[in-house]
């Protein structure tokens, strides 16, 4: 049976998820060449039956075609054209294939993109065309009903005449629907509430969602009379977070983990300065990391030639980073303190992962600055070239305010004052030139490899007799977590793309701005395509809802992984973010050897994108502290100098303004393997 799948362990229900219709096909078609799908398999999506003679008539082809075919003006932004492909999903789930897309495109065109409005539009349109119908329908049921009181008849007249609203019953999970009749002639057929033969079968078929609109449209105000579970029932085919009952984030926040807090965190600092043992180590004692777990690491790490590495095999879990004895990729894990959750990043310390070192920092609230104490490790990470300069320039620059720097190999030096004083004060001094306040940032001696003063103060004599102060651990929990942009349209940067088992595929990366339910319709961009949110993952474990700040993983249908590359933002459809390939910028120009100019080529960093882009405009030189233009027109820019610059990207890129969304605002440009400056959007050019 070796050749065959494992037909007993197989979980056949990770293939068909409760989206999934009985006759349509699974999201992924494993055994389908593409020229087969495309001959055999019917997609409403890619060709809609009522629509497609038309539109060859037209000269067009599929539904993205549409938008264009019956714009008047025949031009549409790709935003627009965004909004237009999203209102006509909806529209079309509520109203299947009962109105021509025509319709319901010029609807869309003319209530400006609004899916309420077109929906109350195509309805009164369609009901004063069937109205006629009605009219003589009305004549006939009139004549073969006999034998009843003038009153009857006459409430029959008028109820054919005006299409009233039936009182929707919820029995179960069936409900019946359709058009309100008179008892007398409902009862002659023997359904009470059965839709009669006058009214159009359309009319009848229409989905539980347009009841209201319907309602709306008529001239005469009619009462809808819904049950109370009904609407506990969330309206089938609308997935957008009206129809779902919303949330108080906020106060569901507060509740979550029990109240406390959570908090992203970074560590940084020069390579080899200690930074996965000293956290791996961390783990350790908190208990994160069991004791079997520990004893495999340090005889492994024993037959490499590396018995000191142990703890750092914690978070470096990839064989190149253990054989080479090096952080590449951003390691990322939780762990709790007594008031927060904390996830945390190790960011890789050596200078060629610098772009992942970004990655990590951008995502991050506050920040561990560790340096080595040892006698010319120190120097060496802090002199020009070495990266406890950069990564704490960088940090600042990405917004984290909070800063706790770890002076780690002290029990190198014997516990030495004098020494943790001199590097505390060189530190300090450059700190404050890089925008850190001194409240904001405090000093811990400790030993990663020895374990001191990391979950417990120091016990060390040599220790004690100077040192008062908190413990990592301790200090770690004093931080002040930053304020959450929940109110904020829901916005998050994709940091890692996966398939994963069953249907779909995921995403990995930090929300931004806004929440975020299960179900919920998001729009991915630059692609411009549309799908749903399936599941959503915190820490591993699964959750019906996420917020600003959580790290989370995504599970989303109804779009090709193909188009989905680390750097797109994920957006709220109503309010997209803005796409572009030209902004203009203010900068802060780092140390440079090089002066920049007019076509200087850069690399765009930018969240998790990192983009080949070119300076094409030098707009002004500015005053730092007033940003008063000083100088128009620069010829170049040199270091130290605030400027306002013009930038051209390769590809589009999306961007807020910093203004509007401080976190999707900031970005560095490096070159030739060093930060050059750091900026932030002041204006984005479509």
């Amino acid at each position: 049976m070796s050749r065959h799948r494992n037909v007993r362990g197989y979980n056949y229900d990770e293939d068909f998820e409760d989206d999934d219709v009985y006759g349509q096909s699974v999201e992924d078609d494993y055994c389908i060449s593409p020229s087969t799908a495309a001959q055999f398999i019917y997609s409403r999506r890619d060709k809609p039956a009522t629509f497609a003679e038309p539109l060859e008539e037209y000269g067009c082809e599929g539904t993205d075609a549409a938008a264009d075919c019956f714009t008047p003006t025949h031009q549409l932004t790709e935003v627009d054209r965004a909004r237009l492909n999203s209102c006509l999903d909806q529209m079309r789930e509520v109203l299947a294939e009962s109105i021509p897309e025509q319709a319901m495109v010029q609807a869309v065109l003319d209530t400006n993109f609004d899916v309420q409005k077109a929906l109350n539009l195509v309805l009164s349109q369609g009901s004063k065309q069937n109205m006629k119908t009605k009219n003589k329908d009305a004549v006939i049921l009139a004549k073969t009903t006999k034998g009843k009181t003038r009153d009857s008849q006459s409430a029959r007249m008028e109820s054919e005449i005006v299409p009233k609203v039936t009182k929707m019953t919820v029995s179960g999970k069936k409900q019946s629907m359709g058009f309100e009749v008179p008892c007398a002639l409902a009862e002659e057929n023997g359904h009470p509430n059965t839709p009669q033969k006058g009214l159009l079968p359309e009319d009848a078929s229409v989905a539980s969602g347009v009841l209201e609109a319907v309602s709306k449209s008529t001239p005469p105000p009619q009462v809808v009379q819904v049950s109370e579970e009904q609407n506990m029932v969330p309206t089938p085919g609308k997935k957008s977070s009206k129809a779902r009952p919303q949330i108080d984030v906020k106060a569901e926040l507060e509740k979550r983990q029990g109240g406390k807090q959570l908090l992203n965190l970074v560590v940084i600092g020069h390579v080899d300065a200690g930074k996965s043992t000293l956290m791996g180590h961390l783990l350790y004692l908190l208990g994160n990391v069991n004791k079997r777990t520990m004893h495999k690491y340090e005889q492994e790490s024993k037959k490499a030639g590396k018995a000191s590495f142990a703890y750092a095999w914690v978070l470096d879990e990839t064989g190149e980073e253990r054989e080479r004895g090096v952080t590449m990729d951003v390691g990322m894990t939780k762990f709790e303190t007594p008031t927060k959750v904390i996830t945390l990043m190790d960011a890789p310390g050596h200078k060629d992962f610098i772009p992942n070192m970004i990655t990590g920092a951008a995502q991050a609230d506050v920040a561990i600055l560790v340096v080595d104490a040892s006698r010319g490790e120190f120097e060496a990470g802090f002199e020009t070239g070495g990266q406890t300069r950069e990564h704490g320039l960088l940090v600042r620059s990405l917004g984290v305010t909070q800063l706790a720097v770890a002076v780690n190999k002290m029990d190198q030096v014997n516990w030495q004052q004098e020494r943790f004083q001199e590097i505390t004060s060189k530190l300090g001094q450059f700190l404050k030139q890089a925008g850190f306040k001194e409240s904001d940032v405090a000093y811990i001696p400790t030993s990663g490899l020895g374990g001191e003063n990391l979950v417990t103060r120091g016990q060390s004599s040599d220790l004690t007799q100077w040192y008062k102060g908190n413990c990592l651990l301790e200090q770690i929990d004093s931080f002040k977590p930053p304020q959450r942009s929940v109110d904020k349209p829901f916005r998050l940067c994709v940091a890692d793309v996966f398939k994963d088992q069953g249907s779909g595929f995921c995403v990995t990366g930090k929300i931004e701005a806004g929440f975020i339910q299960v179900g919920e319709r998001l729009l991915a961009m630059p692609p411009n395509e549309t799908c749903t949110a399936k599941g959503i993952t915190l820490h591993d474990e699964p959750v019906d809802w996420a917020a600003a700040g959580d790290h989370v993983s995504l599970t989303l249908t109804g779009m090709d992984i193909i188009k989905i590359n680390v750097g797109c933002v994920f957006c709220d459809p109503k309010e997209p973010i803005k796409v572009c390939t030209r902004f203009r910028a203010r900068v802060l120009i780092f140390n440079i050897e090089i002066p920049i100019t007019k076509g200087f080529p850069v690399l765009l960093h930018y969240q998790t994108v990192s983009e080949p882009a070119t300076i094409t405009r030098l707009l002004s030189v500015l005053h730092k502290s007033t940003g008063e233009v000083t100088k128009k027109k620069p010829k170049f820019l040199a270091k130290g100098q605030n400027a306002l610059i013009e930038l051209q990207t390769q590809r589009p890129v999306a961007l807020e303004l910093y203004k509007d969304f401080k976190e999707l605002g900031r970005f560095m440009l490096r070159y030739s393997g060093s930060t050059i400056a750091a900026g932030v959007v002041t204006e984005i050019k479509e």
